[in-house]
């Protein structure tokens, strides 16, 4: 019946295969879009349609590898002090934001714009998780956060001390102690300028409606369905990359240097939950590329892991590239039940079978996590070990350890999952099967992917799978999840260790180099003990693309990459 079903998979594609439309690019997204708010979207699906309408100081550079940042908005990088405590930016002159209701005609961006949107990060009318960026690292910010409020007057009535305007074109950061994260903080579309017009029309409220500056303008928006943008117009502010590394010259992705962007008229993001439908978009040419999942293994690969004939024969293209995505197992920290019991999480950390997680859902592609950091980060280190791996017995000891012996006692425990496809259930089945082999009873629950960010943000979870993909490559973005200060937006697991806390305050000021490295250890060593996660695997991608589409080039923390794809003429 299995290969019945693939024949028959593949036959409809072949049936059903439709010639290009030469002027949109579709691709799908797994989830409904939570929001187009620059300030509140802090998810990859969302990422996807912000990252093509909004733009930053800053991008990373498209076809270079490690990750280095170029200009965006801005007309050059930063001046800085001596100390490291201020920074002076100047940004682009003409560039112009996309037509709105709320904007003159033509309006172009100031540096009071990108000015706004920091302090709506802190604005507690904008319920933002950008605002662990920022948090008591520039001059005033805490404080003024703390007098505004939820006060949209006393938003543009106050300034913020540590943030001063100098002319339209020029605004300076001065910090209360070096932070060298800023300038990626600066790639991420939490600091995209938003004009004051606009948050005062809307009533800062851009959940539906967008105002950006980027390669491409919302023309339809269905967030759960379906999302169309239009190439705009008026768009000037990047072109096409002059540099690469040898992987973008053996790959031929250097012959538009310096050509205008974007290429492409339309971008279609539609929205298809179920891996099959996904399958089938794609080799009907509906979607132009997929990231393959379990379900799509047996269709696309042979057991070496290469493209099968039947799908090369189609002229399909694969990307396999490792990521900075990662996955483990979350425990609330407050919970009365996980929260207070280190020998139950350590009984749940020995009781589910990682390597066979990863060999049933990404048909062994990932790569097993040795660490808390992930590969492709200054200081992690492939000799690093965790503390647990799968023994029964030791469960069931560190289960009875936990007052629970056979686990009689124990009430049923919740596991959420971050979706409401097949897949996603399938994944929750298999954490409860594998913990009703120690007794242990656990009710997997479904939520559409918004609904499981709401709960996660209001700390409604009592264990499910934790994910995260690095905003920018560095340490920090990974310990920030479990900071004290992050409880209410990135530390989802509102775990809370003063010794923890004082590391990263030290980490946070510190360069890459041994002594950072040093701090890094020595924070692993605490949450290992703790133990509010259990880690599984770093995700390795396998990307399929036509090969009508040209300046492909895949990464997992580049978003607004679709202004750099062209579609050959056929």
């Amino acid at each position: 019946m299995k290969y019945f079903l693939i024949l028959s998979l593949l036959v409809f594609a072949a049936c059903t295969k439709n010639k290009h439309k030469t002027d949109t690019v579709s691709i799908s997204l797994s989830q409904e879009i939570a929001t187009l708010d620059p300030a509140n979207c802090y998810d990859t699906v969302c990422w996807v349609p912000v990252a093509h309408v909004y733009e930053t100081l800053y991008e990373f550079e498209y076809l270079k590898r490690p990750y280095s940042l170029r200009p965006l908005l801005a007309e050059s990088m930063p001046s800085v002090s001596r100390d490291r405590l201020t920074y002076t930016f100047k940004i682009k002159k003409g560039i112009k934001y996309h037509d709105s209701e709320w904007l003159p005609k033509g309006r172009e961006v100031k540096a009071i714009d990108i000015v706004n949107q920091i302090k709506r990060l802190a604005f507690l009318g904008s319920s933002s998780q950008g605002w662990f960026l920022f948090e008591g690292k520039v001059k005033g910010f805490n404080e003024w956060r703390n007098a505004v409020g939820t006060d949209l007057n006393k938003f543009f009535a106050m300034d913020v001390p540590g943030i001063r305007v100098i002319d339209d074109q020029t605004f300076v950061i001065e910090l209360v102690r070096p932070y060298p994260q800023l300038l990626w903080a600066m790639t991420l579309n939490f600091t995209s300028p938003v004009p004051e017009e606009a948050i005062r029309a809307a009533k800062n409220d851009f959940s539906m409606k967008s105002v950006g500056t980027g390669p491409y303008t919302i023309v339809s928006y269905n967030p759960s369905q379906e999302v169309t943008l239009k190439k705009f117009a008026g768009y000037s502010t990047s072109v096409y990359p002059g540099e690469g590394d040898r992987y973008a010259h053996e790959h031929g992705l250097m012959k538009d240097a310096g050509a205008k962007l974007p290429f492409v008229e339309n971008i279609k993001l539609v929205v298809i939950k179920e891996s099959q439908t996904d399958w089938l978009n794609f080799m009907s040419k509906k979607i132009d590329m997929i990231n393959l999942v379990k379900d799509h293994y047996d269709l696309a690969l042979s057991p070496d892991g290469k493209l099968k004939p039947e799908v090369t024969k189609e002229n399909i293209q694969l990307q396999a590239s490792p990521t900075l995505i990662y996955w483990w197992i979350n425990f609330n920290m407050k919970d009365p039940l996980f929260g207070k019991n280190l020998n139950l999480r350590k009984a749940i950390a020995h009781g589910v079978n990682t390597e066979k997680y990863i060999e049933i859902f990404t048909r062994s592609v990932a790569q097993k996590a040795n660490s808390i950091y992930p590969p492709g980060i200054p200081g992690y280190s492939p000799s690093s070990e965790l503390p647990y791996m799968y023994d029964l017995e030791k469960a069931k000891k560190y289960l009875a350890d936990a007052g629970y012996p056979g686990a009689k006692g124990l009430p049923k425990v919740i596991y959420d999952v971050r979706g409401t496809d097949t897949r996603k259930r399938q994944m929750g089945e298999f954490v409860q099967q594998e913990l009703r082999n120690l007794g242990i009873e656990v009710e997997v629950r479904l939520n559409t992917f918004p609904t499981f960010l709401e709960k996660s943000r209001k700390g409604e979870l009592q264990f499910w799978q934790g994910g995260w993909v690095l905003d920018y490559p560095d340490a920090e973005n990974v310990l920030q999840l479990l900071a004290t200060s992050n409880i209410g937006a990135s530390n989802s697991s509102l775990y809370s260790n003063p010794e923890y806390d004082k590391l990263f305050e030290e980490l946070r000021l510190l360069d890459d180099g041994a002594q950072k490295f040093s701090v890094m250890s020595k924070m692993e060593k605490i949450v290992n003990a703790d133990l509010p996660w259990v880690m599984q695997y770093y995700s390795r991608n396998y990307i399929l693309y036509h090969d009508y589409l040209d300046n492909f080039r895949y990464s997992d923390i580049i978003y607004n990459n679709l202004k750099y794809l062209k579609i050959k003429k056929q």
